[in-house]
């Protein structure tokens, strides 16, 4: 694979360019493009015409470029997030008719929070937990839990490294996630308001797969002053449960 005078592989270019587009900027000029990938403008154009042509790039008529639906095609082939939240979404839809907010359902990737499937309320103002949006695992209730149930290597991993405030709620002292974790690994869930979006709390429980090890957290978001825990841990609870057992049937047919 041919590198740039820097160094940096082709590839690395490409996935600069394709993680340029996101919610708030689904769509921009070439120049726009190359200026937020970081890239020389020749560079760029001679990528996008390449990824044009094979569709995972497309130009609208103005000009301007957004993410191709080839790219979704081939993200969504045999992708383990399809996987899940297709066994996912009727107990989600369970979930989301008890707490009439938000229901998620995350995954560990690459170090932080994955949202692959969001249930909500057309009438709420949450700007947060977005399908296909990030959040650092001790900022975020469904983090907690992914982590409280990883193996201790990688719990050290987490907190050893910086661990900055999205919220002057966040947790950044390891000593404490600590406690917290262990505390999650006793009750089987977590309810910490404000340590992602200061006027939202997140109540999230994990999900196991079928080797019995952690592959989700189904959590509740709601207004912190509505959070009413112990009605709304039951209904997650009987969820996970629900996921889990569909992950290992799922997986058994697969023998």
């Amino acid at each position: 694979m041919a590198n740039s005078p820097s160094g940096e592989s082709v590839i690395s270019r490409v996935v600069r360019l394709m993680s340029a587009f996101d919610r708030d900027l689904p769509t921009m000029t070439l120049s726009g493009l190359a200026r937020r990938a970081g890239l020389p403008l020749t560079t760029a154009h001679r990528l996008v015409d390449d990824l044009v042509l094979h569709g995972l790039i497309e130009r609208l008529p103005d000009g301007n470029l957004r993410s191709g639906m080839r790219m979704w095609e081939l993200a969504a082939r045999g992708s383990r997030a399809l996987n899940l939240r297709e066994l996912a979404l009727p107990f989600m839809d369970d979930v989301q008719a008890a707490v009439h907010q938000h229901t998620t359902l995350a995954v560990l990737d690459h170090g932080t929070v994955l949202y692959v499937e969001r249930l909500s309320s057309p009438a709420s103002s949450l700007d947060a937990a977005h399908i296909a949006q990030r959040m650092p695992i001790h900022a975020a209730s469904s983090g907690l839990v992914l982590l409280a149930f990883s193996p201790a290597r990688f719990q050290d991993e987490v907190l050893t490294r910086p661990l900055a405030a999205v919220t002057p709620e966040t947790i950044t002292d390891p000593g404490l996630i600590r406690k917290h974790l262990a505390d999650i690994r006793q009750r089987g869930y977590v309810a910490l308001p404000g340590i992602g979006v200061t006027e939202w709390t997140g109540i999230a429980v994990p999900v196991f797969g079928p080797d019995n090890g952690i592959a989700a957290a189904l959590n509740a978001i709601v207004p912190r002053q509505e959070a009413a825990v112990p009605l709304i841990v039951p209904a997650l609870l009987t969820a996970a449960h629900g996921i889990s057992r569909a992950l290992k049937a799922a997986a058994a047919t697969r023998r």
